[in-house]
């Protein structure tokens, strides 16, 4: 290892007075929808007790605030948001969501939650195809329900649905009312991952400037449709947004939401700035959270992916013996890793040399560069015909995990229910 001093040997550019952002707060609140957001994952689905699991392994490693669950989705929704309330978790509040309506609001109540997001569409389509009423119509309606809930002493916040496509004068008319109203946040929701990073700085900059006289503080809630997410979430956090909203392995609807792994390690080693995460708990959290979900983290997921920290290039490894920063972004026992070696066709005399010193075995150079050929010699003579057959089984596998209700399932309800009614109408 070097012994010079780090900071003297690696220019960090994201600490330069000139590109700090002005609005960059101190610390930020990190609030997790992966037992909410990240379980609407095509083909997942989560047992009571995996929920609980979870919820306990994120209130370990310091989340803030927990969503576990939508309770008007179903009995089994709403048991595991109640016993996740019961739990009196260490750090972390319980959120549920609410739509604006009366009976969800309810559901939430009973589950003894400490604060309600009440989501609502705010874009002019979504208020038209989703929602089916106009921009009055829809004030009246968050109005009425955040009102309900601040009656029943409960935190109430508004999820601003679609906000990264609503007009900018219905956003700020909406936000100034759920403000005046009694709202403790709104969240900017970019519901189809449509924004830019530049994008969200200007969305968010302008909402703040338009409600500086109102107390209210600003979360963000960022879908990985383009591959923005994190981008997006930085951004946002960049103009002084305090809770951005994460899901472990950036799981999620479609193509998912801002990774909670990405999101906490960027903003402790890029900004400086803090989240109240145990990093060193990050990859287990990883870990459990993939068993549970049942889908496989991708090799090259930043972080957390069986890659991140893998090295076969010879000049690589020799590099990382020395140093593991040359070619590492942090040093992997930061999130509860370690650095890899595999052996291949790009594989260097210095990873054999190390490996074998380990073992206490001692080769000459010429017994050493006859070592490597025959490395390389046996990687490339294995042609790519049991890859090939290993991915095809990988690629039906996961087909079989991802799996719904099918077609045939649903009617075979239906003609169930059908045979059932008319047993009863006869009987």
């Amino acid at each position: 290892m070097l012994l010079e001093n780090e900071e003297e040997l690696i220019e960090n550019y994201n600490r330069i007075p000139e590109v700090i952002p002005p609005n960059l707060p101190e610390r930020v609140y990190i609030w997790d929808e992966t037992l909410r957001d990240g379980e609407q994952t095509p083909g997942v689905f989560l047992t009571v007790e995996e929920k609980v699991e979870i919820a306990k392994l994120l209130d370990e490693v310091g989340v803030s605030v927990i969503v576990p669950g939508y309770p008007a989705v179903s009995r089994t929704e709403k048991e595991a948001v109640k016993r996740i309330t019961s739990e009196n978790l260490s750090n972390a509040l319980v959120a549920a969501p609410a739509r604006p309506r009366k009976e969800d609001i309810d559901l939430c109540l009973e589950c003894n939650v400490d604060e309600i997001p009440i989501f609502m569409p705010t874009s002019r389509l979504m208020m038209k195809y989703s929602l089916n009423k106009t921009l009055q119509e829809a004030v009246e309606m968050i109005s009425d329900a955040i009102s309900y809930t601040l009656d029943h002493d409960v935190k109430v916040d508004f999820v601003a649905e679609d906000a990264s496509r609503a007009k900018m004068e219905d956003l700020i008319y909406i936000s100034k009312v759920i403000a005046e109203a009694g709202a403790s946040k709104i969240i900017i929701a970019d519901t189809v991952g449509v924004m830019r990073p530049l994008s969200m700085k200007y969305l968010i900059s302008s909402l703040r400037a338009a409600l500086k006289d109102h107390k209210i503080e600003f979360a963000v809630h960022c879908h990985n449709d383009l591959g923005l997410a994190t981008a997006n979430t930085l951004a946002a956090v960049e103009e002084g947004v305090i809770y951005p909203h994460t899901c472990v392995n950036g799981y999620g609807e479609r193509a998912g939401n801002a990774a909670f792994e990405e999101i906490v390690v960027a903003l402790e080693v890029l900004y400086g700035v803090k989240t109240g995460i145990k990093m060193e708990k990050i990859y287990e959290l990883s870990q459990f959270v993939e068993r549970c979900f049942d889908i496989p983290v991708p090799l090259h997921k930043p972080l957390v992916g069986g890659n991140a920290f893998t090295h076969e290039s010879g000049i690589h490894v020799r590099a990382l013996l020395h140093h593991k920063l040359t070619y590492q972004p942090i040093l992997p026992e930061t999130i509860g890793r370690k650095t890899e070696f595999l052996l291949g066709k790009f594989t260097g005399s210095g990873i054999i040399r190390y490996m074998l010193k380990s073992r206490g075995i001692e080769v000459t150079e010429e017994q050493l560069k006859e070592i490597v050929e025959r490395v390389k010699e046996l990687q490339e003579s294995r042609g790519k015909v049991v890859a090939k057959e290993a991915f095809s089984k990988v690629k039906q596998l996961l087909r079989e995990v991802r799996r719904n209700v099918s077609e045939k399932e649903l009617l075979d309800i239906v003609n169930e229910v059908l045979r059932e009614g008319k047993v009863q109408a006869g009987g």
